[in-house]
């Protein structure tokens, strides 16, 4: 017994889909990896020279130009770039000679804890806050929403951070100074504690050393709340933007006519409207967060990865600071089609 004609075409439209986002998914990695490699070869710094100094002779050049390839033709050299990219190959660190992968693993969970908690404070305080605004328009509260969320997108992220350590850290003492841990507990996390994803809150807690989770604690409460904050501003605005659109619809004026509570006509009909274009800016803020933590990181020396990118800059580091760039296009490049699933799982007319 076959299966109906109308189930076959949505199994091959389904897959047409599948295919189409696949194929868009490589086509844009590819173009990373082109923009990456093009940038690798257009900036006045010899990776040779990096490597042997330069008082190394001819022949000592020339053997590690033919050892990275460098001698061979621009297509070729962009098809083994290629190649070792997808393999997880980032090349080979000059300033520490390591894998920059492995030090990539080694810095990335940082900025992923503190960008994941600034995001979860950000979505958890500016939805309600928008909708409180969005509910009552011109209000005192609607004022005082606008007005922080201005604040938030007004005041620079490095002079937040130099008066939140001035403040909370050095005036009232409420939180820990820069790092992550204290150096007792950070010699702890390192060599006593097993360490299962690289980010400390969570590591200390299945380890059950919740003197070294307090610890993390205080010292991530600072960065993590002014990102949060800055994301909050973000999410707020939009949020109040989103709602007020769906507030005026004629749906909306019918569920209110047939004495539907307000609360139910707000927090499930409107909000459910809403939360479509809202998935695509939570996740761009948290995107935004993962690659544009740089000043963050560096005011409360945060050891994640826009430190890494920057010093390796400094140092002329181009392996480090191409294979962080590397990184952190594919992260964007996978909330991005994160958020279009959801985009689909939450809107049924996407999935028409």
């Amino acid at each position: 017994m076959t299966g109906s004609p109308v189930s076959g075409n949505r199994a091959f439209v389904l897959a047409g889909r599948i295919g189409l986002g696949l194929g868009s998914l490589a086509i844009t990695i590819l173009g990373l990896l082109l923009i990456t490699f093009l940038i690798s070869r257009v900036v006045p710094i010899d990776p040779v020279l990096s490597i042997v100094g330069e008082r190394a002779t001819e022949a000592q050049i020339a053997a590690v130009r033919a050892k990275l390839g460098l001698d061979l033709p621009m297509w070729q050299q962009f098809l083994i770039y290629v190649r070792d990219a997808l393999t997880g190959d980032l090349g080979t660190s000059i300033r520490t000679g390591e894998p920059v992968a492995a030090e990539i693993a080694r810095y990335f969970p940082a900025t992923l804890e503190l960008a994941t908690l600034g995001t979860i404070f950000g979505t958890l305080v500016g939805v309600p806050a928008g909708v409180l605004a969005a509910t009552r328009p011109g209000s005192l509260a609607d004022q005082v929403v606008r007005v922080i969320g201005l604040m938030g997108y007004s005041m620079p992220v490095f002079w937040l951070g130099l008066i939140g350590l001035l403040v909370f850290y050095g005036q009232l003492d409420w939180v820990s100074g820069p790092g992550r841990l204290d150096p007792t507990y950070d010699m702890m996390m390192q060599f006593t504690l097993t360490p299962y994803t690289g980010m400390i809150l969570i590591d200390s807690a299945l380890n059950g050393a919740w003197d070294v989770f307090g610890n993390a604690v205080s010292h991530i409460i600072l960065p993590a709340g002014l990102l949060g904050y800055v994301s909050m501003a973000y999410i707020s605005r939009m949020t109040r933007s989103f709602m007020m659109n769906e507030l005026g619809q004629e749906y909306i004026t019918t569920a209110r006519v047939k004495g539907m509570p307000e609360w139910r006509v707000v927090w499930v009909h409107a909000m459910k409207n809403a939360l479509v274009p809202l998935i695509t800016v939570i996740t761009l803020s948290y995107a935004y967060l993962l690659e544009g933590s740089v000043l963050t990181e560096t005011i409360f020396a945060w050891p994640g990865l826009g430190s890494y990118i920057t010093d390796a800059l400094f140092a002329a580091d181009m392996p480090a600071v191409l294979g962080g760039t590397v990184v952190v296009g594919a992260v964007f490049i996978t909330l991005n089609m994160a958020s279009d699933l959801l985009y689909r799982l939450v809107d049924p007319r996407a999935r028409a």
